[in-house]
């Protein structure tokens, strides 16, 4: 009986486990059989790496071919196991060197013509094989820029089978030449200023921004909420190394096509029909990323948040608070992280309409308190500020306003806040207010002068005790807007003015 071994990766989650591959030939009846727990998708590679073999001009071994991945307890999924599959059987088959598989990782899909077809989550596969001590990886050619992104591996890249044997055989394997893309003309980046009027919302933008926040924006149709969340992302600092390779990292287990780092802070705004897989993750066996894994450090925005299924919404709770969502299945869990910032953009009713002067509401009132029921209390507890849009008097169609501050203005305001921030809160493992936790805001950081305001707050029930951190930490973000050195009375007030939704004279100073 002949024997060989090569190495794929398992995902679970954000996480990798090293899979052997063992191919044996010999010991029974002509037929292929694969064993260690493959879904439906991995089963069917037996047939895809026979045909790619033939197709390619070789042969596939005409004795009883079996192929083990260990461990046998794991369950495995996906396409990506074909390279590794079929570099095993030739090497048992001693059309390629065995010792070339010991030591390399192999990932791609195979078609029956023997082309090598990219798949996901080649990104987390190769940081969990650099971290298990490997140092030579093979992947598809059009995913060698996204091999590239992990530093410390000597990359292989092959487009068809034949090039994987000449791989494994030492032969230099030249990369297709990529054709020169015509010039494209790039969107033009979604500015704050654009926006017209709604001063005191473009605030509460600014100061969720600067200490990452979660907001809920509130008014009729047409008042600027949807821009106004478009245009948070371009507020947020650019993420650094650690943080964009795990953005990129999550990104690439969705499908998602990287191609470089991702460098910006995502923006995810699934639709008001979205399922709850779709949302938190999911599928029916290997759990997948949603979108709030997909908005993991930037923007989850939720529009017209009352027409979300509840169950989707309610799904929202525990991420909003750990910053991770664990999905468990019969056989593994998954876990993802999803420290995203949430904004919430609803109607006062629905038709639009209520307690906006000058209009007509045609609800009853049952059902504008139905209408704002869907979006239920501890949801709206696990947000920080609450702002009003009301709808403009002046059509503003021949000028004469003064245009508002560009995103760039801004965005230098929230990174210098960003900044403080960091330096405060350096050696505790947090970079933003938002993160602080309780204790440290009580115990550690001096309070906020005035704050016998909350306890009057927290007496009449105006806020929860959730509510008295999340002020505590909008105050200090609005100490840091303002360069002051820990927050004032006036940050208090106005934190828990922004926090209860009340409206503001102007900024706090």
């Amino acid at each position: 009986m002949s024997l060989a071994q090569t190495w794929s990766v398992a995902l679970l989650g954000m996480d990798g486990q090293m899979v052997e591959v063992e191919a044996a030939i010999g010991g029974g009846l002509p037929r292929t059989v694969l064993v260690g727990l493959a879904d439906t998708a991995l089963y069917e590679a037996r047939d895809r790496c026979r045909a790619a073999v033939s197709t390619s001009g070789f042969s596939w071994p005409s004795q009883l071919v079996t192929i083990n991945l260990t461990p046998a307890n794991l369950p495995k999924a996906g396409s990506h196991y074909d390279l590794s599959i079929v570099a095993a059987v030739l090497g048992a088959a001693e059309v390629v060197p065995r010792d070339a598989l010991r030591d390399r990782v192999l990932l791609g899909e195979l078609g029956l013509d023997g082309r090598v077809r990219r798949v996901r989550g080649v990104l987390p596969a190769l940081l969990a094989a650099r971290d298990a001590g490997f140092e030579r990886v093979v992947v598809p050619h059009h995913q060698r820029a996204e091999a590239g992104l992990v530093e410390g591996l000597t990359v292989d890249s092959v487009g068809s089978l034949v090039e994987l044997v000449d791989c494994l055989h030492g032969r230099p394997v030249l990369p297709p030449p990529q054709a020169v893309p015509d010039p494209v003309e790039q969107p033009a980046t979604k500015d704050v200023c654009e926006v017209v009027g709604q001063p005191e919302a473009k605030w509460a933008l600014e100061v969720a921004a600067a200490g990452r926040h979660h907001l809920f924006l509130q008014g009729p149709p047409g008042v600027g909420k949807t821009m106004l969340a478009e245009r948070l992302p371009g507020l947020l600092p650019e993420l650094t190394l650690s943080e964009a390779l795990e953005v990129s990292a999550i990104h690439s287990l969705a499908g998602h096509g990287v191609d470089g780092l991702i460098t910006r802070p995502p923006f995810a705004d699934p639709h008001h029909s979205a399922s709850l897989p779709s949302v938190v993750g999911g599928g029916a066996r290997m759990a997948r990323p949603g979108a709030i894994s997909l908005a993991h450090r930037g923007v989850l925005f939720i529009d017209e948040a009352p027409e979300f299924p509840s169950k989707v919404l309610e799904g929202l709770r525990t991420p909003l608070e750990s910053g991770r969502v664990t999905l468990g299945r019969a056989e593994v869990q998954a876990s993802y992280p999803a420290r995203f910032q949430l904004v919430l953009a609803a109607n006062p009713c629905p038709c639009g309409q209520a307690a906006t002067p000058g209009a007509e509401c045609t609800c009853t009132p049952m059902a504008v308190r139905r209408y704002a029921e869907r979006i239920s209390g501890p949801i709206l507890d696990r947000v920080d500020i609450s702002t009003t849009l009301a709808p403009l008097r002046r059509a503003y169609l021949r000028g004469g306003v003064e245009p508002g501050e560009p995103t760039a203005v801004v965005g230098a305001r929230v990174l210098e806040a960003r900044e403080r921030q960091r330096r405060r809160l350096a050696g505790t493992g947090w970079s933003t207010n938002a993160e602080v936790v309780g204790h440290h805001l009580r115990r550690v950081l001096p309070l906020p002068e005035g704050v016998e305001a909350l306890d009057q707050a927290l007496q009449r029930g105006r806020i929860s005790a959730r509510g008295v951190d999340k002020v505590l930490r909008i105050s200090w973000t609005l100490a840091d807007l303002a360069q002051a050195s820990r927050p004032a009375r006036s940050h208090l007030l106005a934190a828990l003015a922004m926090r209860r939704g009340e409206q503001l004279e102007g900024r706090a100073p």
